[in-house]
C-alpha cells in the first residue's frame, strides 16, 4: 500500500475556489482502480494546543493506493490533468510526500 500526503497551499483567499474544483474531480478519482482512499482535509476548528495549523489558504489531500503503479496512473489521467488545468493559477505551492508502512 501507498500513502500520499499533498500538502495544497492556495494564494491568498483562493483555497475554496480550488477546493470547488477538487470535490468535482473526487468521484473519477475514487473510480480509479487501486484507489483506497481520497479526500481533502483542513485545521480541524477549534483545535487542540498541540497542533501546528496549516493555515487559511492550505489543504492536505490524504490518499491510499493498492501500488505505485496505481498512483502513477492516477498522476496520468486525464480528469488529473484537466484538474490540474483548471486550478494551476490559484495554487502558490505544491508538496507530495509518498509514502509506504512500515
Amino acid at each position: 500500500m501507498i500513502h500520499v500526503i499533498a500538502v495544497i497551499t492556495a494564494r491568498p483567499g483562493q483555497r475554496e475556489n480550488i477546493l470547488t474544483h477538487f470535490r468535482a474531480n473526487v468521484p473519477a478519482v475514487r473510480a480509479e482502480q487501486g484507489c483506497i482512499e481520497y479526500g481533502a482535509a483542513v485545521d480541524a476548528q477549534p483545535a487542540l494546543k498541540f497542533q501546528t495549523a496549516c493555515g487559511p489558504d492550505t489543504f492536505l489531500v490524504v490518499e491510499k493506493w493498492e501500488s505505485m503503479e496505481a498512483l502513477g496512473a492516477h498522476a496520468a489521467a486525464p480528469h488529473m490533468a484537466a484538474y490540474a488545468g483548471k486550478t494551476r493559477e490559484f495554487i502558490a505551492s505544491r508538496v507530495i510526500h509518498i509514502l509506504q508502512p512500515t
